[in-house]
C-alpha cells in the first residue's frame, strides 16, 4: 500500500492582527476539510466567497476560498487556501476546527516548501532562492533572489549537465567499441564540450563572492585616528545615534555595526576604534579588532586630518576624506558628520564602488554552490588531462565526467543533499 502523507495546515501569513489572514491546507484530505468548513470545493483557481461554520453549525467567518488541484499547486498536492478576516480570534477558531479533523495536522517549519521540493515543483536552488526572497530587505537582494527562485541556476546547471552527458556518451561509445575500428575521433568534440562548460563554470565561480555579498550584505569600515569624527559620521549616515560620540579620544572600544539600505544595496557600516599606539590594553584590543574587520571589509572609508595620511594602508578603490569639513578653510574632498557636508557625495561614491562589485555577481549565490562548481571544474580538468593520453584512458576520463555531473546535480538537489534539508527548511516559517 502506497504511503499517503498527512494533510497539513498552517497560517501562511504573519501572525497577529491584519486586514487578511491566509490559512493554507495541503494534502489528500483537502476535500474533507472543505466539506467540514463550508461544503463543496470551488472551481479550481477561481476565488469563491464562502461562509465558514464549525461542527455545531455556528459561523466562524466569511472567507474567500481558493482551490488548487494536484500537480497544479505550490506543493504539487491538492491545496486549499482560506482568506480570512485577519482577526487573531478568527484565525485561532479556524485552526482549531482543522486540527480536530481526522488526517490533518499542523505543518512543521518549511513543510509546504519541502513538499514542493519532494514533488518536483521546485529544485533545491529554487528553495534557497525562496528563502532569500523572504529574507530580502533591499532591491538588490529581491532581484537576485527572484533570479534563483525563477530557476535560472537550475537551468544553467541543467545545460552543463546535458553537455557533460553528451561528452560521457561519446567516450562510452568509444570504450564499448574498443576492439573495433571506430571511424570518428571523438576527442575534439569532447574537449570542446569540456572547455565550454569549464569556461562558464569559471565565470560563475568568480561571481559567487559578489552574489553572496548581495545576499548577506556588504561591509564598509570607517577608519581613522581617535576623535576624528568616525562615530559622528556613522550616526549621520544611519540617521540615528547608533554610536556614542565624545570629545574624548578613544570612546569607541569595540566595532559598532549598523545595517542599512544604501541606494538598494544591503550595507553594514562598521564604526571602529581609533587607530593609534596605546598602553591601554582594552583599547589595544579594540584597535586590533578594527584592523581585522577593516581588512575583511568590502570597502574602507578613511577619515584623516587635513594634510595627514591614513595610519592603515588603503587598498585600491578605498575612499579617503578629510575630516571635520566644518572646521576647515579649504574643504575640498572633506566631510562633516556634524553638518552633513559631503555626505551625499560619499554615499554616491560608496554606492558606485559597491555596485561595481555587485555587477560581477553570477546566478550562484552560496558557498555550497561554489564548492559544487569547483569540484566539478576539478573533475573536468582531470578529464581533460586524461583525454590527451589517448583512447586507452577514456574510461578514466568518463568516470571523471560522471563525478562532475554528480557535483553539479548536488546544486539542484538531485544527490548528496539530504543532510542539508533539515537545516534549510528550519529557517522557514511554519506556513511556508
Amino acid at each position: 500500500m502506497a504511503y499517503v502523507p498527512d494533510t497539513i495546515f498552517a497560517l501562511a501569513t504573519a501572525p497577529g492582527k491584519a486586514g487578511v489572514a491566509v490559512v493554507r491546507v495541503s494534502g489528500s484530505h483537502v476535500k474533507e476539510a472543505a466539506a467540514a468548513l463550508f461544503g463543496e470545493l470551488p472551481t479550481p483557481r477561481m476565488a469563491s466567497l464562502r461562509l465558514l461554520k464549525d461542527r455545531e453549525g455556528r459561523r466562524l467567518d466569511q472567507a474567500l476560498v481558493l482551490y488548487f488541484p494536484e500537480k497544479n499547486s505550490f506543493t504539487g498536492e491538492e491545496v486549499l487556501e482560506l482568506h480570512l478576516h485577519g482577526s487573531i480570534a478568527v484565525v485561532n477558531a479556524v485552526l482549531r476546527e482543522l486540527s480536530d479533523l481526522d488526517g490533518l495536522r499542523l505543518a512543521e517549519a518549511g513543510e509546504f516548501t519541502r513538499r514542493a521540493l519532494e514533488n518536483g515543483c521546485l529544485d533545491l536552488a529554487q528553495v534557497e532562492g525562496l528563502a532569500d526572497l523572504i529574507d530580502s530587505e533591499t532591491e538588490a537582494q529581491r532581484r537576485q533572489a527572484l533570479r534563483v527562485l525563477s530557476g535560472d541556476l537550475g537551468t544553467l546547471a541543467g545545460g552543463w549537465r546535458e553537455n557533460l552527458i553528451r561528452a560521457a556518451a561519446l567516450l562510452e561509445a568509444t570504450i564499448d567499441f574498443a576492439d573495433e575500428e571506430v571511424p570518428v575521433d571523438v576527442s575534439p568534440e569532447v574537449q570542446g564540450l569540456l572547455q565550454s562548460v569549464r569556461a562558464e563554470l569559471a565565470t560563475e565561480i568568480a561571481g559567487v563572492n559578489a552574489a553572496e555579498r548581495i545576499r548577506t550584505g556588504f561591509e564598509v569600515a570607517i577608519l581613522g585616528a581617535p576623535n576624528v569624527g568616525k562615530s559622528t559620521l556613522l550616526n549621520a549616515l544611519a540617521g540615528r545615534e547608533a554610536a556614542i560620540t565624545s570629545e574624548y579620544a578613544g570612546t569607541t572600544r569595540d566595532v559598532i555595526e549598523v545595517r542599512m539600505d544604501l541606494n538598494g544595496l544591503p550595507v553594514t557600516l562598521l564604526d571602529t576604534a581609533g587607530l593609534r599606539d596605546t598602553d591601554d590594553h582594552v583599547e589595544w584590543i579594540g584597535i586590533e579588532r578594527a584592523r581585522q574587520r577593516a581588512e575583511a571589509a568590502d570597502l574602507r572609508v578613511f577619515l584623516v586630518e587635513q594634510g595627514q595620511h591614513p595610519d592603515f594602508e588603503p587598498l585600491p578603490g578605498d575612499v579617503i576624506r578629510a575630516a571635520k569639513a566644518d572646521m576647515l578653510e579649504n574643504d575640498a574632498n572633506a566631510i562633516s558628520g556634524k553638518t552633513g557636508q559631503g555626505i551625499a557625495a560619499l554615499v554616491d561614491e560608496i554606492t558606485e564602488k559597491l555596485s561595481e562589485q555587485a555587477g560581477r555577481s553570477g546566478i550562484a549565490t552560496r558557498e555550497r554552490h561554489r564548492v559544487a562548481m569547483s569540484r566539478a571544474n576539478d573533475n573536468l580538468a582531470a578529464a581533460d588531462a586524461v583525454l590527451a593520453l589517448g583512447p586507452d584512458h577514456y574510461e578514466i576520463a568518463a568516470e571523471e565526467l560522471r563525478s562532475a555531473i554528480r557535483a553539479l546535480d548536488s546544486i539542484v538537489g538531485r544527490v548528496d543533499v539530504e543532510n542539508l534539508l533539515d537545516e534549510i527548511f528550519s529557517s522557514f516559517c511554519i506556513g511556508k
